[in-house]
């Protein structure tokens, strides 16, 4: 298997004896190079000594030497910087487009590391490396949640700077825009976010100091507000948005996109809608003063928000409930500082150029405590050691990125795996 040889070579799983090419010439590996997820040879910049010559260039891996040929290399001047081609089987020379011969080393994949690859693809338990896990030294789990962490954090800027491009650069629309994704807490998430787009920040600025206004907007667009009977307060609200609705061209998303099943009523799209439309009718460039906070309390304290009196005796519309003001639970409001807050400190500072708030992002996730889900449990269970937050990210990255899809060969768990006997 190819992936498989591509690890052999970056992880210098060679044989104890000395590597020659194929037609006899010594080498001696000094870098394998850097592995190349896109188009063109497979590792760029490797350095290599061939019969004492030193050779800097990118090397390609095949299984068999045939396979550049069939792949067309030999006609492509994108891999006449190929200064070496490994292969398990040598059934054949190969060339550039040039004509000049490419020397080849032949690499055959250790028995164990086989076995233990088949094995993890085999595994119906998870995590498929359990049985090392508890094993690893710290040092190397923690160099590994390290990266992962980093990863995570690179993910969600890129997703923050995808909505920014949405909102023409638009900072404080697009916090708002994440932080109601995030107010989906999963389940609702992607209609959140779908509502968020279609959300006329500018024509709700219009009408900022009218909460009754604001909930207008907000449920409206949201698509809650189109049966055409209610209590007293919907149809309120109906009549306003109708005419909102016409002085701003405002459209609606479809409401069958909300999901309410298996959902505690606390958790109701209604609800959640109410606390972002008090939240952003109580407070006025809200990023700007979660950048300025001081501390994470001080964060909490801006994000600690409440709704309108009608939603505290009701969690959807014209049916009453018994009173209860709905706030974010501490749980609640330590995913938001997770989910919006810590990426976005992070991504703004790398915006601005400001490594202070990167590092305020980091220590966020430090001081919060762990999530606390199936994933995050599966891990501890297998001797993983979860303490705060900025672990549980790295397990959720982990799980995400490369458990779920199998890439057991780009992980060092899985590197750990593989090459025990």
């Amino acid at each position: 298997m190819e992936q498989l040889l591509y690890y052999v070579w970056k992880h210098k799983i060679f044989p104890l004896k000395e590597l020659r090419t194929t037609t006899g010439l010594p080498v001696e590996v000094i870098d394998t190079g850097l592995q190349n997820s896109n188009s063109g040879p497979d590792f760029f910049n490797a350095k290599l000594k061939i019969d004492g010559t030193l050779w800097v260039g990118n090397v390609e891996v095949h299984q068999s030497s045939s396979d550049w040929m069939r792949h067309g290399h030999n006609h492509d001047k994108t891999y006449d910087s190929v200064i070496m081609h490994i292969i398990t089987h040598a059934d054949c020379e190969v060339h550039r487009s040039t004509g000049e011969s490419i020397p080849q080393l032949q690499l055959v994949c250790p028995d164990h590391i086989q076995a233990n690859y088949e094995q993890l693809h085999r595994s119906e338990v998870k995590p498929y490396c359990y049985s090392i896990l508890s094993g690893l030294p710290k040092l190397a789990v923690h160099s590994w949640m390290s990266a992962l962490q980093s990863e995570r954090f690179e993910q969600k800027t890129a997703l923050i700077r995808q909505r920014l491009q949405r909102t023409n650069q638009h900072w404080e629309d697009t916090f708002f825009m994440t932080l109601a994704r995030n107010y989906g807490f999963g389940l609702n998430g992607d209609a959140f976010e779908t509502w968020a787009n279609l959300v006329s920040f500018r024509a709700v600025d219009k009408h900022r100091d009218n909460l009754f206004q604001v909930e207008a907007i907000f449920f409206g667009q949201a698509g809650l507000l189109t049966e055409e009977e209610g209590d007293e307060y919907y149809l309120s609200l109906r009549k306003e948005y109708l005419y909102l609705k016409h002085k701003f061209s405002l459209n609606e998303m479809d409401a069958s996109l909300w999901r309410f099943l298996r959902l505690r009523p606390g958790n109701f799209p209604h609800v959640r809608i109410a606390q972002l439309a008090y939240l952003y009718h109580s407070t006025c460039a809200l990023l700007s003063k979660v950048v300025e906070a001081a501390s994470m309390e001080q964060v909490k304290k801006l994000l600690l928000t409440q709704t309108s009196a009608y939603w505290e005796v009701h969690f959807i519309f014209s049916k009453p409930s018994p009173r209860r003001q709905k706030h974010l639970s501490e749980d609640s409001l330590n995913l938001i500082l997770i989910n919006t807050v810590v990426p976005f400190l992070y991504a703004y500072g790398l915006h601005k150029g400001d490594d202070k708030l990167c590092q305020r992002a980091g220590s966020y996730l430090e001081l919060l405590k762990a999530e606390n889900n199936h994933v995050i449990r599966l891990w501890q269970a297998a001797g993983i050691e979860v303490e705060s937050a900025a672990d549980s990210q790295a397990i959720l990255q982990l799980q995400k990125e490369y458990c779920d899809k199998k890439d057991c060969l780009r992980c060092r768990f899985g590197y750990e795996y593989l090459k025990h006997k």
